[in-house]
């Protein structure tokens, strides 16, 4: 397999974190987004919304990291990612889906960059933007986590799965544009959970190889 991906794009750590996990071995491509290389003709050819992660396999090419994550959770069942009863599966999709589906898609790089570029603000203004948006998808999750008895030592249960792979990069970027993590203890407890395992902790930012250029 190879992963096309940035080491600072949060939808391509979760990947990392589940092919981690999965204890699957793959390439890397670096598509450095901040030079614009996904918008070159090379990789349109790979993925034609220019948007990483993108997957390879021996089959098919596979975009977007939800997509992606229960794509490799169907493929390889072990350790699962979603719980065994239907009515899990609906919370955990529904957790994650607040990160990439809410907070996420209102942050990345190329609404900061229309929202500098176009309309003129300036970094303060969107270090506000980005921990707005942040901030009222994380009271949602605290809540939804402190309060959910199905809330172990991770977001569901005592295993690792998707909602954890979905908050853990988002946690980063929160922490990146000093949001004050005070208010979400039940978030911060289990992203401190989570960075203890070897799956995570090496999918992060700071140890992948194109970190810097």
């Amino acid at each position: 397999m190879k992963l096309y991906g940035y080491f600072r794009s949060s939808a391509a750590f979760r990947v990392r974190i589940a092919l981690n996990l999965k204890n699957l071995e793959y390439d890397s491509a670096f598509i450095h987004l901040p030079r614009g290389d996904q918008s070159k003709a090379e990789f349109l050819g790979v993925n034609p919304q220019g948007l990483v992660p993108a997957l390879e396999t021996d089959r098919d090419t596979l975009i977007q990291s939800l997509a992606i994550i229960e794509y490799l959770d169907e493929t390889h069942p072990e350790p699962p990612l979603l719980p065994g009863d239907a009515v899990g599966r609906a919370r955990v999709r529904a957790l994650a889906a607040i990160v990439a589906c809410d907070i996420h898609p209102l942050n990345n790089l190329r609404v900061l960059r229309y929202l500098h570029r176009s309309l003129g603000h300036d970094e303060a203004a969107l270090e506000i933007w980005y921990n707005h948006w942040i901030a009222s998808g994380f009271r949602a999750l605290e809540q939804l986590l402190a309060d959910g008895d199905k809330t172990g030592r991770f977001c569901h249960g005592d295993e690792p799965g998707l909602a954890d792979i979905a908050l853990v990069p988002q946690v980063v970027n929160a922490d990146r544009y000093r949001l004050d993590l005070a208010p979400y203890p039940t978030i911060t407890r289990i992203f401190d959970t989570c960075m203890q395992l070897d799956a995570f902790a090496a999918a992060h930012p700071q140890q992948q190889p194109d970190r810097g250029t």
